[in-house]
């Protein structure tokens, strides 16, 4: 007799690899930590094997959940095509998305994968700017819905997450250790005003070691240990990491994460798109660099 994997169950375990844990998988799925457990559970007996390691804290794959991953995305793939072609073929045409650069990763491209398997005929244009100048934009008519990064929310505006801002360095780095500080911004950056307001208040002196409007200068200049930046937790760039300053430098503050949506554009596809962003927001946590453990939904 034939068997047959569980689209269901297959698509639970790509979601674990490309969200990092199956606590962000979940959430991106809008299932409970319990039901993503119990999918992997059937998606092993079926198989005979395991494909996640969970020997250690921390959960990766075993060999043959690597070499599973890419059959699943292909079927998983194909699937969303065709249900795509016969069931949304309706809907066509292009919405301009605009988001900041340092909330692009990790979520918007798996927001952009699942779209784009559900209304294959609508393209999304991404456009990643500064908070202020996507403001600009989405209130001349040139965006139809724009992600931003605020200390509050305006008018017709919806709050996503809140996230944590955070120091950030060159790996082992001492630049924030000297002073003045040296910090790295880019110009149009929404939060430099804060940080630097921040650090007047606690009496460090400070300078603009790099006032650019590029972000790769800023970037090079950190992990090259020239300078320190501030970012939102669970964005940093692999080649720095966060200071463990001890209270040497000043507590940052939350920043939400706002959606806002042209009122001209509400319409199924949309919609849609929104709702995944809510959907990846929803469980957003910092980054690990390793697929996390839920010790209580991997239990079942």
């Amino acid at each position: 007799m034939a068997r047959n994997l569980d689209l269901t169950s297959l698509r639970s375990f790509v979601a674990i690899a490309d969200a990092g844990g199956v606590t962000r998988a979940a959430g991106f799925l809008n299932l409970t930590q319990s039901a993503v457990s119990m999918q992997i559970k059937r998606l092993e007996e079926a198989l005979g094997c395991d494909v996640l390691d969970r020997s250690t804290r921390k959960v990766g794959l075993t060999s043959a959940g690597e070499h599973l991953l890419s059959y699943a995305r292909r079927m998983l793939a194909l699937n969303d095509e065709v249900y795509g072609l016969l069931t949304r073929s309706q809907f066509e045409g292009e919405i301009t998305l605009g988001v900041p650069h340092d909330i692009v990763y990790p979520a918007i491209p798996q927001v952009l994968q699942r779209f784009a398997a559900e209304f294959p005929k609508v393209k999304v244009r991404l456009l990643s700017s500064f908070t202020r100048a996507l403001q600009e934009m989405f209130a001349r008519g040139e965006c139809d819905m724009i992600m931003t990064t605020e200390h509050g929310v305006e008018a017709g505006g919806e709050t996503l997450t809140e996230l944590q801002l955070v120091w950030v360095g060159a790996p082992g780095g001492q630049a924030w250790r000297q002073r003045p500080l040296p910090l790295a911004y880019e110009q149009r950056c929404i939060f430099r005003q804060g940080v630097q307001a921040g650090l007047d208040a606690k009496g460090i002196p400070w300078i603009l070691a790099v006032d650019s409007d590029n972000t790769r200068t800023v970037e090079a200049t950190v992990s090259a240990d020239l300078a320190v930046h501030t970012i939102l937790e669970g964005s940093e760039p692999r080649h720095v990491e966060r200071i463990n300053h001890g209270g040497a430098l000043p507590e940052l503050a939350k920043m939400k994460i706002n959606l806002y949506v042209g009122e001209a554009v509400h319409g199924a596809a949309i919609t849609a798109l929104a709702e995944l962003m809510r959907r990846a927001y929803a469980s957003r946590v910092p980054r690990l660099t390793v697929f996390e453990r839920s010790d209580a939904a991997l239990s079942a």
